[in-house]
């Protein structure tokens, strides 16, 4: 046995040597590829995991603790009739304005929590998908057509893909199911909205700090407006989630006014909402986790977060990292390439042929979309020859999942079911794009 251990040492160790002695650092493609992963990372780091992955821990954390098991099978679980629980699944996305990686800590609250596979995995797939900012925003650009599509696909994939997956595991989802049909109705411990209050009140921060820009040149619609004053919106909120410490959570109100005074100072000294979301989320972490209540609750939803946060960063950092090696970093106006250069993937997603639909949607799965950043790329990739139908398949496959992503899924649900999951999504993308090509 220790000859073995000594000799997977060993091993290792030769395959970082090597890896370090044949380093292409003279390939140009290497070193740009390098710069990708590092400028995707930074971006990743600066726009994402401050405003859109820390709320949601918080959030999921919430679901973990405050929402409690009876409440998550009520609507997801055996005791919940299936028009229900796919239906509050299938538009939770028109709440949640998050992409593949933010929807991770909150499908991992609801699936802990007793919720059945299927619904679990529509809200999985829902969440990012039917946005809709985003689907405004593909209306917009990509044509009326491409939007309509899109949030068709979106709503009935979710369900689809749900319903098959609670099909394909049936026998698990029984005995969940004899389990939960034996649990008795635990009273709520405090009413229920108060703590809906709570935690929409989070979801409401997490979505107007994140409320992408509009598309050049529009200055007079609602989400413009919406826009222009999303801090002063996201401020707003904030003091509700002042008023819900206190009178929902009872936290001692000196230590959540103080909390909320360094929090708006820090806003007026730095200006950087990542810096005051720190802050914002420091002082909420430190008075919850000071507080002496009997029931535990307060303290115990911030460890909750934490756990959560363990568990995802992680995974996210290597997905990430993975990613901008092989695909390359596109944000903003920003484009480096990866070892698989762009036009590689255009010249492969023109036309309507079902190799197209099918790399389309293997290329969406893999690729990493933040909010609302799907529709500029494809407006790339589309002016470079991509055909319509390879862009459906890539919007329906890519918001939904990515690298990252599945990496993740995999330490909830498993090998196998993230397998087949994914697979579920490539196919219907690939059906999809191709009845959409062939209409238009």
């Amino acid at each position: 046995m220790e000859t073995r251990a000594e000799l997977k040492i060993l091993l290792w160790m030769v395959v970082i040597f090597l890896g370090i002695y044949f380093l292409p650092i003279e390939s140009a493609v290497f070193n740009t590829a390098i710069d990708a992963t590092l400028d995707l990372g930074k971006w990743y780091a600066r726009e994402h995991v401050i405003l859109c992955l820390l709320p949601a821990f918080l959030i999921a954390g919430v679901i973990s603790v405050f929402v409690s098991q009876g409440s998550v099978i009520k609507y997801f679980g055996a005791k919940a009739k299936k028009w229900v629980a796919y239906t509050v699944a299938a538009v939770s996305g028109t709440i949640l304005a998050v992409c593949s990686c933010t929807i991770l800590p909150l499908f991992s609250s609801i699936h802990k929590r007793g919720a059945g596979l299927g619904p679990a995995v529509a809200f999985l797939y829902s969440g990012p998908a039917i946005n809709i900012l985003a689907i405004i925003l593909t209306a917009r650009i990509l044509g009326f057509e491409m939007g309509v599509a899109r949030i068709i696909g979106a709503v009935s994939f979710s369900v689809i893909i749900g319903s098959a997956m609670a099909l394909i595991y049936r026998k698990e989802e029984k005995a969940k199911r004899e389990e939960q049909l034996n649990f008795p109705d635990v009273p709520e411990t405090r009413p229920m909205w108060q703590t809906s209050l709570h935690f929409f009140t989070l979801v409401l921060i997490l979505v107007f700090a994140n409320w992408g820009k509009p598309a050049d040149g529009d200055t007079t619609s609602v989400w413009y407006y919406l826009w222009a004053y999303k801090w002063h919106i996201t401020g707003a909120f904030s003091l509700v989630l002042v008023y819900s410490m206190i009178y929902v959570l009872k936290l001692k109100s000196w230590k959540v006014m103080l909390g909320a005074v360094i929090t708006a100072l820090s806003a007026f000294l730095f200006a950087n909402p990542s810096i005051t979301m720190v802050v914002g989320i420091s002082a909420i972490s430190i008075i919850a986790l000071m507080d002496k209540s009997e029931d535990g609750e307060n303290k115990e939803w911030i460890i909750s977060t934490w756990g959560f946060t363990k568990q995802i960063v992680p995974l996210l950092a290597i997905g990430v990292v993975v990613a901008g090696f092989l695909l390359g970093s596109t944000h903003d106006n920003t484009a480096i390439a990866g070892v698989i250069p762009n036009h590689w993937i255009a010249w492969l997603v023109g036309g309507n042929s079902i190799g197209a639909n099918f790399f389309a949607s293997i290329v969406g799965a893999f690729m990493y979309f933040a909010t609302l950043t799907e529709v500029p790329i494809l407006q790339g990739l589309i002016a470079s020859g991509m055909g319509k139908g390879p862009a459906l398949a890539l919007l329906l496959a890519g918001p939904s999942l990515s690298l990252p992503n599945m990496l993740v899924i995999r330490g909830v649900m498993g090998t196998q079911k993230t397998m087949v999951y994914v697979v579920l999504v490539v196919i219907l993308s690939t059906i999809a794009g191709l009845i959409f090509g062939s209409m238009f």
